[in-house]
């Protein structure tokens, strides 16, 4: 089972925008991405908890198997690989921590197909 999300009304809009133009309208690797944000429940921007993955916020996880820490920016496509641990919201791991918040854990496929969980510790939204 998925955890509940949360979506600031400017990161849909702008999700939105984006996943219709004509690059990204018929990219069927960006279904994930879409199912994510039509389960998210949707707050005002203004009412966002701090403690939420929004876009370009900093994220502390903790793979709850080995212990292992990781520290992950979502970041806009465009934006995404121009600094050391960021992930495009268009890859299937930014599409998955979208919304989640500190406490919640998240079943992740890794890029060599190991399945880990993984538990959200900290959130940094930015400045």
């Amino acid at each position: 089972m998925k955890p509940e999300i949360i979506v600031s009304t400017r990161d849909l809009e702008r999700l939105e925008g984006l996943l219709s133009k004509p690059p990204t309208r018929n990219r069927s690797d960006l279904d994930g991405l879409r199912d994510e944000l039509d389960r998210a429940k949707v707050l005002d921007t203004d009412a966002m908890p701090d403690n939420v993955i929004t876009m370009n916020s900093r994220a502390r996880f903790r793979e709850e198997t080995s212990g292992r820490e990781y520290e992950l920016t979502l970041a806009w496509p465009h934006a995404a690989g121009t600094t050391e641990g960021e992930v495009s919201i268009f890859s299937p791991a930014g599409s998955a921590l979208l919304g989640l918040s500190v406490g919640q854990h998240i079943d992740w496929q890794t890029p060599d197909g190991h399945a880990i969980q993984l538990k959200v510790l900290a959130v940094s939204q930015p400045s």
